[in-house]
């Protein structure tokens, strides 16, 4: 089993950044692959960024690319999502996610993934 728990969600002025967190248990972090994908009200969770076990291999949603960092750390079992010159369209429930004994392969479906965190609220006000 593998528990993710997001944070540093929040509210945040357009143009401004923030900082999501998402630490995993278990000793199968540095086995997998990660992403980030958000849902806004009344919509589809949609992918947003992913990365490989060693962090060799990333790839973003075009509507985040050169705004948004993904990046890990599998030392502390965290995989971070760095977020700049956020949009209101930005607004969302932020969910990390986990593919285990992934190695080499950016995975952005959803159903690609086999475990889930609570997510995290991002606000951004216009």
């Amino acid at each position: 089993q593998v528990q993710l728990v997001e944070s540093g969600g929040g509210l945040v002025q357009a143009g401004g950044s923030l900082r999501l967190s998402c630490l995993a248990s278990g000793r199968t972090f540095s086995n997998s692959a990660m992403g980030w994908f958000r849902q806004a009200p009344g919509k589809e969770r949609e992918f947003v960024a992913t990365i490989t076990s060693s962090g060799g291999s990333i790839y973003y949603a075009d509507s985040v690319k050169g705004r948004f960092t993904i990046s890990r750390d599998n030392a502390k079992n965290t995989v971070y999502l760095q977020m700049n010159s956020l949009k209101p369209e930005d607004t969302a429930v932020y969910y990390c996610a986990a593919r285990i004994n992934s190695y080499y392969s950016v995975y952005r479906k959803s159903y690609e993934y086999d475990y889930w965190g609570q997510g995290t609220q991002v606000t951004v006000s216009s």
